[in-house]
């Protein structure tokens, strides 16, 4: 006989959870003191709920396993809402439970109580609340196969704390669960797949647009063999970067908002359009009306059939995993008629690259994430925030393999970039991590630099620093005529002296110089470092595209 604490401890290690980010409260303590008789379980205790989820998430997309956190009730519970939309928007795993009072009290307006299965219930993949100590181990192991498999997302189990100290006699579901209503379905229609190798055969100017999706389905190789075999030039969004080695020649880079110049313009050129992963965000798209205008046929590769047809008309649906799809048409595929366009889409790569107007002082941010880049030679696990920050590690940072870079794509979170980064390296204790910020979105969360310091996590922590808000001030500046509002960071904190207060070291630098000491030494320390780099406040994000217009009708910046 265990209590209701023990069983869900028992469960997790079962169903191999390595590590779980929480703080505790009122109504989890009874699953504390249960953690406490098992040293094996593995808890960090961040400074914030946002902290342990955004860890969460970070550790479940740079390992492609389940994340887990914990929350107590009332405010603990509410502090993992953002926390939950960002990792729902993105399509990533996690089990968060939560505490709730006693099963007497619900709905009482009792001390502590909130409905956080109500009010989760939009941006969860699934939510469960524990009524019964019998039902826990079954509810555990549902809640990570639904977390895990199809379209995966957050899943939320809310456990009263009656619940948890309740006895039972435990016994844990080892067989996949029969869940009614839910049935994944991995397997695509070969019918599909045909229509779509015929429609390559005869293209002369297709184009691959690969998301998250070939990242998440661990596709990568299969999606490089397909562009190889087809010879399409493949463009990747913000979430499929390192999806497609960037080094490629049939790589073009970003599309959309931010895009390049190639990526862009061969989207609004193509005869074929093949999306592989992707969900036609309208950061990719921007005026619906006007994208892809010449594509003759569009196809949809995606395991969530409510996505095909959602954004854009589909000519060939394929429903079922990437890596599934691929595997099957690379079997078959013939290239398609495409070594005119490619000679095209190599001239665009090479008359109009991404650059930027390169100085001493001030420090540009660009030359920054190249630097980064070229001496982790592309290896790092790369962590952005959101904002500037986030765009130019998109463009200048050179990925190599899937799960490299973890950043948050559809809700656009700011705060998301450090304690991310604490649960990348947590899941990834021999890998180099690297977490770019603006100063803006580091101090959402910056009282993570606590974990860092006690755990001698050795993330190296990026603070590109122009005393703003910088996305916003660019949109005043480009869309609201230099129209300034409350966008000005001058009263943030000395960096160094913050990172220093916590236990980290703390480095400063002006110019390139002092940069690459910098960073030289950041990575020669054995432990976590902070590098606060201070840049021009005035550097924008360049390309650009201005929000109702169409993806061709690109700022440039001066630089090009």
């Amino acid at each position: 006989m265990v209590t209701g604490s023990e069983a869900l401890i028992r469960s997790l290690l079962i169903e191999g959870v390595e590590c779980v980010f929480g703080i505790p409260g009122g109504s989890v303590l009874n699953i504390y003191d249960a953690i406490h008789e098992v040293p094996a379980f593995k808890h960090v205790l961040t400074r914030h709920e946002q902290g342990a989820i955004h860890a969460a998430d970070g550790y479940a997309r740079a390992t492609g396993k389940v994340g887990v956190c914990f929350a107590t009730s009332g405010p603990g519970a509410t502090n993992l809402i953002t926390g939950i939309a960002t990792a729902n928007m993105d399509s990533v795993p996690l089990v968060v439970i939560t505490g709730n009072v006693s099963t007497e009290l619900i709905g009482t307006d009792a001390f502590h109580e909130a409905d956080i299965t109500g009010l989760t219930m939009p941006i969860t993949k699934h939510n469960f609340l524990v009524r019964d100590v019998y039902e826990l181990p079954k509810i555990i192991h549902e809640a990570f196969y639904i977390a895990s498999t199809g379209r995966k997302g957050p899943v939320l189990v809310d456990i009263p704390k009656d619940v948890t100290s309740q006895m039972m006699m435990f016994q844990y579901p080892l067989d996949v669960p029969n869940i009614r209503g839910y049935r994944p379905n991995d397997n695509p229609d070969e019918s599909q797949i045909q229509k779509l190798l015929s429609a390559i055969e005869h293209a002369q100017r297709p184009v691959i647009l690969a998301g998250g999706g070939v990242v998440y389905s661990n596709a990568s190789k299969e999606l490089l063999a397909f562009a190889e075999k087809t010879r399409i030039p493949v463009t990747t969004t913000l979430l499929g970067l390192g999806g497609f080695p960037s080094a490629h020649e049939l790589w073009m880079g970003m599309p959309g908002m931010h895009g390049t110049y190639t990526a862009n313009r061969a989207l609004q050129n193509c005869d074929l359009l093949i999306s592989i992963g992707a969900r036609f965000d309208d950061r990719v798209t921007m005026k619906l009306s006007g994208f892809a205008p010449k594509a003759r046929t569009i196809a949809h590769i995606d395991i969530d059939p409510a996505e095909v047809g959602k954004i854009v008309h589909t000519a060939i649906p394929c429903i079922g995993d990437v890596k599934s799809v691929l595997m099957l048409a690379n079997a078959h595929v013939k290239p398609a008629m495409s070594e005119e366009w490619l000679t095209e889409i190599q001239d665009n790569k090479a008359q109009f690259p991404l650059r930027y107007t390169d100085s001493d002082n001030p420090l540009k941010p660009q030359f920054v994430i190249e630097m980064i880049s070229d001496t982790t030679n592309g290896e790092a696990i790369l962590t952005t925030d959101v904002g500037q920050n986030q765009m130019w590690a998109a463009q200048f940072y050179s990925f190599k393999h899937p799960r490299s870079l973890i950043t948050s794509g559809g809700l656009g979170t700011m705060g998301f970039g450090f304690p991310s980064a604490i649960g990348a390296q947590a899941g990834n204790p021999d890998r180099l991590v690297v977490s770019i910020n603006g100063d803006g979105g580091f101090q959402m969360c910056a009282q993570e630099l606590a974990i860092c310091a006690i755990h001698n996590l050795p993330v190296k922590i990026v603070i590109l620093n122009n005393q703003v808000l910088g996305m916003i001030r660019q949109w005043q500046e480009l869309i609201y005529d230099d129209r300034f509002s409350h966008m000005d960071l001058s009263g943030s904190p000395d960096f160094v002296k913050l990172a220093e207060a916590y236990g980290v070291k703390g480095l400063r630098a002006t110019n390139k110089d002092e940069a690459r000491n910098a960073w030289r030494e950041a990575m020669d320390t054995s432990g976590p470092v902070l590098i606060d780099f201070v840049i021009s406040q005035d550097e924008n994000v360049y390309p650009m595209v201005t929000p109702g217009s169409t993806i061709d009708d690109m700022i440039m910046g001066d630089e090009q």
